[in-house]
């Protein structure tokens, strides 16, 4: 809201063009510097506040139902505003998401889904949302968290208000008077790491913590609830403090805020991955009176039921602004008089986290959830330095070593099937996979559909190994984003239909994976060798195929063509050409880690080489996967 300076100029400004018909341009430029743009954009458009918290799924928050932290700001907005009941993430962790935010695109569709790769993207065709609210006049301010996992830009090049030492966190002080804003506040208090070292000292009681079904209930894991309970209750308070602040600029009644989390999170098995925990968040929406025709409900206090993906908000955002809305923007617009009808589904993904690969694709509506896993042969639940400094993972994993864990505690850490299916409301923790139960068959084959179509739509980017997409593009000079978008260098449907045959496990397939073998696509090479690898002892009569497949141009096919071999038995060439990679050098050097990993007990001596080389035992965010398996076997 203008000062009373700014009220008084406009008021005087005002009788200057009732009396004469023209403004001069000093006076359009006067009081500050202001912009005419700012002060028309300031008339009759709404300041736009965003409050993301980090890490904090629907669980966590009071009005969601949460019972183990007290969240009474958010739940006062909620009282004022209105409660989203399907709110998800598309990625479920942080810079993925962020690279969905700043581009209202999905990682997937420009190669920026991998933790922290920043893939460049082609800028010229890509706009960032807060460049189109600054054309449209608004001052944009974000001090905190960027993170938008692209390379070719600094993140914090698209704001007006980037931060600095001694500034306040409210960029909205910050813009020329008058001026609309939207403002970015990330309270970073229910982060993660909230969650990690001791769990000694703390003040909630853990006994009255809920857990989720798939945590074993025991003293330190109620602790580490606890912890992060009273983590999420300081990021709680912050909320309130800047909704606090908003109202003592005399901004409140001119604003809308928004609140979300980031993803879900923050116990092991929810941030990361593609469950419910992980990817349902909270978002609470506060509209002012004066703003009412944008309500999305009758009544302020009430609950909005229809689906809001996170690559939905960049666009509605630009759409309460008025601004340009390009068509690179593939979410819905939500909110607002240029409200978009709901979309039937939610799509979510998952690849690489960290030092650990994987590939999943989820697909739901407001109930249920299918799952498809991409890298079924990798256990959800293997070892993730950053996600094992929290003191309930350790303890999990340790009490699963023991043999205590059961079908649903102890899942985690095992291989998975290639399918899942889920009904979140009757089973929000996502433990029983109803993939082949005939009653939701129906449903089932609605949800393949609808993703294989969703996939083809975005040029999803993810059907060939992290590195030989990264290899593809670079040979032809062009980005991720460009290449997958040539139907000459990324066939997709070609490689949907392999994939699925893959991964449906069905000896009938075998010759198909054969003849894959020796196609002039790697990436073909790639999904026949994991067929044949996810046929088992189906796979024997491979053999042959599987050795010529040791000197395979792509070191993702020697991979896991050496990986099948061990497992059928041929482990003499198959370790060679292991070894042989390790130590002399591979174009995939994370797959390879990860491979030698997955095959256990078989690899190890390898390891054992390698550590006792003196290679690197540290990882980028604690001890590498080597060095945890040398820890394991006290080397």
């Amino acid at each position: 809201m203008p000062d009373s300076r700014c009220f008084l100029f406009s008021f005087w400004a005002a009788l200057c063009i009732a009396g004469s018909g023209h403004v001069s341009p000093a006076m359009a430029q006067a009081e500050n510097g202001r912009s005419e743009t700012a002060t028309t954009a300031g008339a009759d458009r709404p300041n736009i506040l965003w409050i993301t918290s980090e890490d904090n799924g629907v669980s966590w928050v009071s009005c969601y139902g949460g019972t183990n932290a007290n969240t009474p700001a958010i739940d006062g907005l909620a009282e004022e505003g209105f409660r989203y009941t399907h709110c998800f993430d598309n990625a479920a962790v942080c810079a993925p998401t962020r690279s969905c935010w700043i581009t209202g695109m999905y990682g997937i569709s420009n190669g920026t889904q991998p933790m922290r790769s920043r893939n460049p993207i082609p800028h010229d065709q890509i706009k960032y949302y807060p460049d189109l609210l600054r054309e449209a006049g608004y001052h944009t301010s974000n001090p905190g968290k960027t993170d938008y996992n692209i390379g070719g830009r600094e993140d914090k090049a698209c704001w007006d208000f980037k931060g600095e030492k001694g500034k306040s966190p409210y960029g909205w002080k910050y813009r020329k008077p008058g001026q609309p804003f939207f403002a970015v506040v990330n309270i970073q208090d229910s982060h993660e790491s909230r969650a990690h070292g001791s769990v000694d000292n703390v003040t909630k009681d853990p006994a009255k913590m809920k857990l989720y079904s798939y945590h074993p209930d025991l003293p330190v894991v109620r602790k580490n609830y606890a912890k992060y309970a009273e983590a999420v209750e300081r990021m709680d308070a912050k909320v309130g403090a800047t909704i606090e602040a908003l109202k003592q600029d005399g901004l409140y009644d001119d604003t809308i805020i928004v609140y979300n989390s980031d993803h879900g999170g923050v116990m092991a098995r929810s941030k990361r991955f593609l469950y419910a925990s992980g990817v349902h968040c909270p978002l609470v929406i506060r509209i002012p009176a004066k703003w009412k025709h944008l309500y999305p409900a009758a009544e302020p206090g009430t609950t909005v039921d229809r689906i809001v993906s996170f690559v939905d908000m960049p666009k509605t955002w630009l759409a309460l602004a008025d601004a340009d809305i390009p068509e690179q923007f593939q979410g819905t617009v939500f909110l607002g008089d240029q409200m978009e009808p709901a979309p039937k589904y939610h799509l979510g993904f998952r690849e690489r986290a960290d030092e650990r690969l994987d590939n999943v694709r989820m697909i739901r509506d407001e109930r249920y959830a299918y799952h498809k896993n991409y890298m079924p042969y990798a256990p959800a639940g293997q070892h993730l330095a950053y996600l094992w400094k929290a003191p309930l993972t350790a303890a999990w994993e340790q009490h699963h070593r023991e043999g205590k864990t059961n079908e649903i505690t102890g899942r985690f850490f095992r291989p998975r099937v290639s399918e899942e299916f889920y009904d979140n409301q009757t089973d929000f923790d996502n433990v029983h996979n109803l993939i082949d139960a005939p009653e939701h068959q129906a449903k089932i084959s609605e949800l393949k559909k609808a993703l294989r179509e969703k996939q083809l739509e975005l040029r999803d980017s993810g059907l060939m190994p992290e590195k030989m997409r990264e290899r593809r593009a670079a040979t032809n000079g062009i980005t991720i984003y460009e290449m997958v978008r040539d139907e000459n260098l990324y066939p997709l449907e070609r490689y949907l239909d392999l994939a699925d045959l893959a991964l449906a496990r069905d000896p009938s397939n075998l010759e198909t994976f054969v003849g894959g073998m020796s196609d002039s696509d790697e990436v073909i090479r790639w999904w026949s060798a994991v067929g044949l690898h996810l046929l088992d002892q189906h796979a024997m009569p491979a053999k042959d195929v599987l050795r010529n497949g040791l000197s395979d141009e792509s070191h993702e096919v020697r991979m896991m063509s050496a990986w099948t071999l061990v497992e059928l038995g041929d482990s003499k060439q198959a370790l060679a050409c292991l070894e042989e990679m390790l130590f002399e050098g591979t174009e995939n050097e994370p797959m390879l880690h990860n491979v030698i990993d997955w095959m256990g007990e078989p690899a190890l001596p390898l390891v054992k080489s390698y550590v006792d080389q003196g290679k690197t035992r540290e990882g980028r965010y604690g001890i590498s996967i080597f060095g945890r398996i040398a820890e394991l076997n006290g080397w």
